[in-house]
């Protein structure tokens, strides 16, 4: 039987905990929430996605250049691009359990067999098989029997708080209280911070709360010292900041968060052709990196979704537990940003062609992804359930982490099947090796060779290496692969050029 997304999801936490993947930030203190903490493995994982990234949108193109621009800026840089005056949700608190949640995001549920209401409530959701899920949970035990027996005949109606009709009452997700949330109230987002030893207005700044204007304020600084032509793209990873309402669903909403984010610069007439391509490019890279399933998904947004600024975005969705989700925007966001500035800062931010003798101000295609996100979603995919032969033969249930082996945290294992008779000699030779080549291995001689074996099926390592006593006499290894259990025998000296081949 699958198991429901929750149960999923708590075993995936649990797992990224007892592994060292991620931990609660300050956890020894109680935690705080929206803050979360890469182990030894997580931050491996992590480091590849992002090295991932760098390597095949960056260096393998002669197109895009590199950049690191500071997390606090001046602060007229927020005020150009519309985040001091805009940046904001609207908010709502519950006046009993003192709960808070974004308005927009809020929806009244009513489940109800025929004209029979059941159960209604608040929920963060508008989708209707997910409010019934959630109403199961909420309801009593005498609701949830009539819910479980209504079979087809169960319908949920979903509305939007923010366009409910007036009068309606208002549900409070978490305690269901009637009634007790506030009126709305924007909240703005960004983080607030002071420069210097005095905590009055003209010191204050902000964390950034995204890594794209800190490309757009050095956008003539790099096309100057660079040499470059449009159309060119920078790229930056970087942390960004934001003062979230609600942080939820593990790392996928968090205050301190990392993206890898493009600004790509190009003729206004030559936009929708670079749009094109970066969302395709985009999604491919996913796919090409694991997440190959049917969970993987490219929405193109209607007309009524677009910001102001954008003529056209797409989002790269992914079918987490939790629901479906974007993991990366592809936006044409047309001269907007260079625009603002050239405004505000009353620098000259046009382009100049030197070849037709035309001025214009470049049009940007912006892809915007979160890593944490991408690593979560990595994280997804990879859980996986099977079985495999334990020391015995007998079949026993085993969790593997099945990883593109570019991902992975640690690239190979090696074990000295016991610890005698040369192995773990030759066993930390071979390891040796593969460190000094700039692999992330794994030594291990403790315990029985099956349960070393499950532990970095955990982890999520591609290949174990294992000495054993022909490994000593003849100069072979037996090399294990991660998904399928293949067992095949190498001459020991091959086995760094083995591993490369497949890393991918």
């Amino acid at each position: 039987m699958a198991d429901k997304p929750n149960d999923l999801m708590e075993k995936l936490v649990s797992l990224c905990k007892r592994r060292g993947f991620i931990f609660q930030s300050s956890e020894i203190y109680g935690g705080i929430n929206g803050f979360w903490d890469y182990g030894p493995l997580g931050v491996e994982l992590k480091r590849n996605v992002k090295n991932a990234w760098w390597e095949d949108m960056v260096r393998r193109r002669d197109d895009i250049l590199g950049l690191d621009a500071s997390i606090i800026m001046n602060p007229r840089v927020w005020e150009a691009s519309g985040h001091v005056g805009g940046f904001s949700d609207p908010m709502v608190d519950c006046k009993e359990c003192k709960a808070r949640f974004r308005a927009d995001q809020l929806s009244l549920v009513t489940i109800a067999i025929g004209d029979d209401v059941l159960l209604t409530c608040g929920i963060e959701t508008d989708d209707p098989n997910e409010a019934i899920s959630r109403a199961k949970e909420k309801g009593n035990s005498k609701t949830r029997r009539k819910i479980a027996n209504a079979g087809d005949r169960l319908n949920a109606t979903v509305v939007r708080l923010d366009k409910a009709e007036e009068g309606t009452p208002q549900f409070c997700p978490s305690c269901d209280g009637e009634n007790t949330l506030t009126e709305p109230r924007e909240f703005n987002l960004m983080f607030e911070t002071y420069i210097g030893a005095m905590q009055d207005s003209t010191a204050k700044a902000y964390l950034r709360p995204e890594t794209a204007q800190g490309i757009f304020a050095n956008y003539k600084n790099v096309l100057d010292s660079s040499r470059v032509k449009v159309p060119f793209g920078i790229a930056q990873i970087g942390k960004s900041f934001r003062n979230e309402i609600n942080p939820r669903n593990f790392t996928f909403r968090s205050r301190e968060f990392e993206q890898m984010e493009i600004e790509f610069f190009c003729h206004p007439d030559d936009a929708d052709m670079w749009y094109q391509h970066w969302r395709d490019t985009r999604y491919a890279w996913y796919i090409e990196h694991g997440l190959t399933s049917d969970k993987l998904h490219l929405r193109d947004h209607e007309g009524s979704e677009l910001a102001h600024y954008a003529a056209a975005c797409a989002d790269v969705e992914y079918e987490f537990p939790f629901g479906v989700s974007e993991l990366e925007g592809i936006a044409n966001r047309t001269d907007y940003d260079l625009g603002k500035h050239q405004e505000h800062s009353g620098k000259d931010l046009s382009y100049y062609n030197d070849e037709t003798k035309e001025r214009f101000t470049p049009f940007v295609i912006e892809p915007s992804g979160g890593v944490d996100r991408a690593t979560l979603a990595f994280l997804c995919e990879a859980y996986t359930e099977d079985e495999a032969p334990d020391e015995k033969g007998e079949m026993q249930m085993r969790v593997v982490m099945k990883f593109h082996p570019r991902l992975a945290p640690i690239k190979a294992a090696v074990f000295p099947l016991v610890k005698k008779d040369g192995m773990p000699e030759m066993a930390h030779e071979i390891h040796a090796e593969l460190r000094d080549a700039g692999l992330n291995v794994f030594y291990d001689e403790k315990g029985a060779v099956g349960r070393r074996y499950r532990r970095q099926d955990e982890a999520g390592t591609p290949f174990c290496i294992t000495v054993d006593g022909d490994s000593v006499a003849d100069g072979t290894v037996t090399v294990r692969d991660r998904d399928s259990l293949a067992q095949e025998r190498i001459p020991a000296t091959d086995v760094l050029a083995y591993i490369k081949e497949r890393l991918g």
